[in-house]
């Protein structure tokens, strides 16, 4: 059995590491609460771009509108966009993504078609670049939570591969926000557009509350005002309406990606929060495992002490 200094050295340095963790899952959720802020911030202006875009789709639905954010062509290269963090301690945040888009360009390579990584996050650029994966773009070091202008420089290269005929589709290979323990790998096509997926449904925020001093997600649904507030049919515009849609369709892809950013970081924040909360759990169980222990062989030190002072005792008593 260990002695009882080694003990004690051992119940002193989980109980730092229980510190570390403990802190480190309240910062979580402190950046938890500020990626909830900033989705609720930005939305006044998704709400009433969907808006505008889906009335101007609705007044142009008739006519031949040649946009090139709205064409559709044959498939031969794809560009795969995989949003992973900067850092690690997130159990298997990082891992899942990765696999998912692995698992995305086998799938393209068994149709016979070529694709490019597109990465945004230090986790991702070290996997794919060890393995000589054919990465067109990489983005690290960005902030904790995506900024607009984050979104928006990433967004420029997206468009300039698009119009350029470089890649023939984009797609967004991202975690989706569900709660504080649910978060899953999802893809999402960002370009070609779809004039039809501009009607924007009924969405969802989280927000992070307290509740019996334990965390948790409460999802409030938001129901749109896309359908509901429509131009006047005698609206006159100043200019095209094609020129105005043209306009405003990169808007939206930025639009998109940031919102895909936003949900990735709450996931990765949230995977954190649920590590570092297990790793606390963890060291507490090894504490009370390492003071048993201790106990037991503090127990057995001063048993041996009190045998052997009997046992001198006796010794003395029988000369």
């Amino acid at each position: 059995m260990a002695n009882l200094k080694e003990i004690r050295d051992r119940i002193s340095s989980v109980q730092n590491t229980r510190k570390i963790t403990e802190a480190m899952r309240l910062v979580a959720a402190a950046k938890v609460r500020r990626a909830q802020e900033q989705v609720s911030a930005t939305r006044p202006f998704a709400d009433r771009l969907a808006q505008v875009l889906y009335n101007l789709q609705t007044r142009l639905q008739f006519e031949d509108v040649d946009l090139p954010l709205l064409n559709t062509r044959e498939v031969k290269t794809v560009a795969l966009v995989v949003a992973t963090g900067d850092r690690g301690l997130c159990g298997a945040y990082n891992a899942n993504i990765i696999k998912r888009a692995r698992q995305r360009a086998q799938e393209l390579e068994s149709q016979g078609i070529d694709y490019k990584y597109v990465l945004v996050g230090s986790k991702a650029n070290q996997f794919f670049s060890r393995r000589k994966a054919p990465i067109e773009e990489s983005y690290t070091n960005l902030n904790q939570i995506p900024t607009a202008d984050e979104a928006s420089n990433i967004a420029d290269k997206l468009l300039s591969l698009f119009l350029s005929e470089t890649v023939d589709r984009v797609e967004l290979v991202y975690t989706k926000f569900v709660s504080l323990v649910s978060y899953r790998p999802v893809i999402q096509t960002l370009l070609p557009l779809d004039p039809q997926g501009l009607e924007v449904s009924d969405d969802e925020i989280f927000r992070l509350t307290t509740k019996g001093g334990e965390f948790e997600v409460e999802r409030e649904t938001v129901q749109s005002e896309t359908r509901t507030q429509t131009f006047p049919r005698d609206m006159i515009f100043e200019q095209d309406p094609v020129q105005i849609l043209d306009a405003l369709l990169p808007l939206y892809v930025n639009n998109q990606l940031l919102r895909a950013l936003q949900e990735a970081a709450a996931s990765e924040l949230a995977a954190r929060m649920t590590a570092m909360n297990n790793a606390t759990d963890n060291a507490t169980e090894l504490i009370d495992n390492l003071t048993i222990s201790y106990n037991k062989a503090r127990q057995a030190t001063i048993t041996q002490e009190i045998l052997e002072v009997v046992a001198g005792a006796e010794a003395l008593g029988s000369s």
